[in-house]
């Protein structure tokens, strides 16, 4: 499961959004926000299930296919536009804005270009990254979805993210996972050596180690991402945010599968460190600094060392609501339980006459 595609057909009409400008007239645009960004209805026109839809709508993707020379690349258009309106702001960027975003002819292009710019060094030139980023994600269909998806989550769970321009060009978190798609690719094409190196590069300059081999899905958010570790043998279902810190890791020097697998919509906390060949179910929380050894139910939420089940989710993908902490009703008859216990437990002491 390194990634889920939509159909050849319906992702090849959707690869043709990509040169048309989107006016403020066009219907799928609400309005200006309070930033003076445009607020697109991307639900309407790209099957972006990062906003909170747990599946895309088959018929709104083939309505989508059907209008697909007519409706422009809706994240494109925005970060095009957002580049656009940051340079007049910011005079001083505006060659930077220009040379990373407004000179390419599409996301992927620019996402190369950004990409080999951070990891390049004085012996892998950008130039030659920017080759084997643009070659893989312009042939790959799946990256090609997956890097949309992705930025929207940025966009819709990160309450700091400004806009999807600021996402592409600054978010780590983002750099780090798109170039562990492209490595994972060269991986699989045999390419370990090079894989291998750009996931050193990426270890070096973002501070996030995935392994090439690491299968993850789509719609993924690496929050602030610094310290993030994901072993060889890990599986990360779709639409999963992970904050700071979390290793995904094994239990010592066994060979095999041996790394965790994270079910779609789970919402793993802050250098939370799960281990071994084990389950996070589906739409799980795992709550910051706990240490997961055991599987862990669907739609449970845990906490602890050793982590154990203290209440169960409301949400069906607690990924995208991004709530850390249960309900404070919920710790309230946590705490009115522990407190009739105890209470329970003296009087039982005093009937039986110990001290």
């Amino acid at each position: 499961m390194a990634c889920s595609c939509l159909s050849d057909d319906t992702w090849f009409a959707l690869s043709q959004m990509r040169t048309t400008t989107v006016q403020v007239e066009d219907p799928q645009i609400i309005g200006p926000n309070s930033a003076g960004m445009p607020e697109y209805r991307l639900e309407k026109v790209f099957p972006v299930y990062a906003v909170g839809v747990s599946e895309p709508d088959p018929n709104l993707i083939v309505s989508v296919a059907n209008t697909a020379s007519t409706l422009g690349d809706p994240i494109w258009d925005a970060v095009k536009l957002e580049a656009k309106l940051e340079a007049e702001k910011e005079p001083i960027l505006s060659s930077f804005l220009y040379a990373s975003i407004l000179t390419h002819d599409c996301l992927e292009r620019a996402l190369s270009f950004v990409l080999s710019n951070r990891l390049q060094n004085p012996t892998l030139l950008a130039t030659q990254l920017m080759d084997i980023f643009s070659d893989v994600i312009m042939h790959n269909r799946c990256i090609q979805c997956s890097i949309r998806l992705d930025l929207q989550a940025c966009k819709d769970r990160d309450p700091s993210c400004l806009s999807y321009c600021s996402s592409l060009l600054y978010l780590k978190g983002y750099h780090a996972l798109q170039t562990h798609r492209v490595a994972h690719t060269l991986w699989n094409q045999g390419r370990k050596v090079l894989a291998l190196a750009l996931q050193s590069r990426v270890s070096e300059v973002f501070g996030v180690d995935i392994h090439p081999a690491a299968q993850i899905g789509e719609g993924i958010l690496l929050d602030h991402a610094t310290g993030v570790v994901i072993g060889e043998t890990a599986v990360i279902g779709n639409r999963v945010s992970l904050m700071q810190g979390v290793t995904l890791g094994g239990t010592g020097k066994e060979i095999g599968d041996r790394h965790p697998k994270i079910g779609q919509g789970a919402l793993i906390g802050a250098s939370a460190t799960i281990l071994g060949n084990i389950k996070i179910g589906e739409g799980a929380m795992v709550g910051a600094g706990s240490l997961v050894m055991k599987d862990v139910p669907p739609h449970s939420m845990v906490t602890g060392i050793p982590a154990k089940v203290i209440g169960y989710v409301d949400d069906q993908d607690p990924s995208l609501t991004m709530k850390h902490d249960a309900s404070k009703e919920f710790f309230k008859q946590v705490a009115i339980s522990c407190k009739e216990a105890r209470s329970n437990g003296a009087v039982a002491s005093k009937d039986d006459g110990s001290t």
